[in-house]
């Protein structure tokens, strides 16, 4: 779990992020699990958008997805999600840089 004060931080670099995949009409399923644990894996913060055709509210996919991968909802907003997990290997690479 996240702290408030690291969910504000990860929210400021959020604002500034493009979303990077889509979850339309078929929903949250499989696939779009894996990719976004994929995403997870290499940036640790991401942002999607849950299109006007998708059948659950971008709330629900938010949690259905942190369920299936163990990340953290940073922000709902509209239909727009971001997400975290902490990924140990970047956080090695960066202080050996």
């Amino acid at each position: 779990m996240i702290t408030t004060k690291e969910r504000a931080a990860l929210r400021r670099l959020a604002n500034s992020m493009q979303p990077i995949f889509q979850i339309g009409k078929s929903g949250v399923t499989e696939s779009v699990i894996a990719t976004v644990d994929e995403a997870l894996t290499a940036r640790e913060l991401i942002k999607i958008r849950a299109l006007e055709t998708c059948p659950v509210t971008a709330k629900d996919a938010s949690a259905e997805i942190c369920a299936a991968i163990g990340a953290d909802g940073v922000q709902v907003v509209g239909r727009v999600i971001v997400l975290y997990r902490e990924n140990p290997d970047i956080r090695a690479y960066a202080e050996r840089i």
